[in-house]
């Protein structure tokens, strides 16, 4: 396929997360010189959108093709060097779209939180995409982009401070302003009813080396971050929501490595609830609801009533003035063999679900179409870390609101004939 039209077409153009995509690409980033198109099921809806738009938008093609039309996929894929994809459940609405631009060398980015879904795909389809010389690159939001490149930031800071990589990082949430969408918490929904019925999936889901490839040989022990006081950060940890997903990543980013940041490689998240008293029942609280949650969602007419009286809809979400009072921040320390250790921050402007996902997928299609090389990253299935690394780091802060920081060192004592060192 040597006749592409486009650098890049937003499929779900008219989702909630796919509006967002294109109301940045029409508005705020305006990429020089980039062909890109807006794809829905929907031709009136997609009209409708692309008129709400204004003038700017007047000259955008649509492209009108359904998740489960294979013919209209493969016309769509025969377009375009890129696609994007906000359609999510993407467990319900993605696996056809992944397997045609698989078979057709079509490169691929998108939103998914969904790990299982992520497995099940390059199970599928790896092979297809190796062959065809499709680049494929899920979880290109908030999960798991900061998580992936805020570990990748920090251990090229170890590697030029210490001349080694940490095989120890941890990642805690300092901050997050941000609502929930229906689009989200659709997803999360599904993967509880999905693991309800299946217990090969609920061991899948127990497995935090679920993603990595058969062929890795990191053997650490990995844990779920519960409840603890964090010494390093001087504050109690709770758990957090996206770990399940951004763990998985991080870990596979790892073993995809030509140079992996250490054969025995630990990882892992939770959120900062603060010193004394005061912190230590905040994250008793978040752990609950951490277990509850979960086990109540997994029973069908608790979870029914749940989603119907208290969740938002798919296509509800935040308001622009919610996305745009949004923020994050997160802080990761990173601990080496030696003893070493660095901190890092890694921070965003915008709600992370949406205002600021949106700008991270879009600027991850661009480098995907822009930066990065086929002859240098082949087919298959890759990590935002493994494919992307520096190129995306400079992208996301020079048109995605984001900072990387390198916090402190704190180099080892080390002794050398009696003497210690630094």
């Amino acid at each position: 396929m040597t006749d592409k039209k486009f650098d890049l077409v937003v499929f779900g153009a008219t989702s909630f997360a796919g509006k967002i995509v294109c109301e940045y690409l029409i508005g705020e980033h305006l990429e020089p010189n980039l062909s890109w198109a807006m794809a829905a099921r929907s031709e009136s809806k997609l009209q409708t959108f692309r008129l709400g738009l204004g003038e700017k938008a007047s000259e955008i093609p649509l492209i009108i093709a359904d998740s489960f039309d294979a013919s209209a996929l493969t016309e769509l894929c025969r377009q375009t060097h890129v696609v994007i994809s906000t359609v999510g459940p993407f467990a319900l609405y993605g696996d056809m779209l992944v397997k045609t631009c698989a078979e057709t060398g079509t490169d691929y980015c998108d939103l998914t939180g969904e790990a299982q879904w992520v497995r099940r795909m390059f199970l599928a389809h790896g092979d297809a995409a190796k062959a065809s010389g499709a680049r494929l690159v899920n979880c290109c939001g908030f999960d798991s982009i900061p998580s992936d490149l805020g570990v990748k930031f920090l251990q090229q800071h170890a590697q030029l401070n210490f001349h080694n990589y940490c095989d120890k990082v941890r990642m805690r949430i300092k901050a997050v302003k941000g609502g929930a969408s229906g689009g989200t918490i659709a997803s999360a929904i599904n993967i509880f009813k999905e693991a309800a019925i299946n217990s090969d999936l609920r061991a899948e889901l127990r497995d935090f080396y679920s993603l990595c490839p058969e062929n890795h040989r990191n053997k650490a022990v990995q844990k779920d971050v519960h409840l603890e006081y964090d010494a390093d950060f001087k504050s109690w940890v709770g758990p957090f929501i996206m770990a399940g997903v951004n763990t998985r990543v991080v870990l596979r980013s790892n073993a995809l490595n030509e140079t992996p940041y250490a054969e025995q490689f630990y990882y892992d998240e939770g959120t900062l609830t603060g010193d004394g008293a005061a912190g230590e029942k905040k994250a008793k609280r978040t752990a609950r609801f951490s277990r509850m949650g979960p086990m109540l969602l997994a029973i069908p007419p608790i979870r029914a009533i749940i989603t119907r009286f208290f969740l938002p809809k798919p296509g509800e979400g935040p308001s622009a003035e919610e996305q745009e009072a949004g923020f994050w921040d997160l802080r990761f320390m990173g601990t080496s063999i030696e003893g070493d250790k660095i901190w890092v921050k890694v921070s965003g402007d915008r709600d992370p679900g949406y205002g600021s996902s949106a700008k991270m997928l879009a600027q991850a299609g661009i480098c995907l179409r822009r930066d990065v090389d086929k002859g240098d990253y082949g087919g298959g299935f890759w990590t935002p870390a493994a494919i992307f690394g520096d190129r995306l780091i400079e992208r996301l802060q020079a048109y995605a609101g984001f900072t990387f920081e390198l916090e402190s060192i704190e180099p080892a004592l080390v002794t050398l004939q009696g003497s210690p060192m630094e």
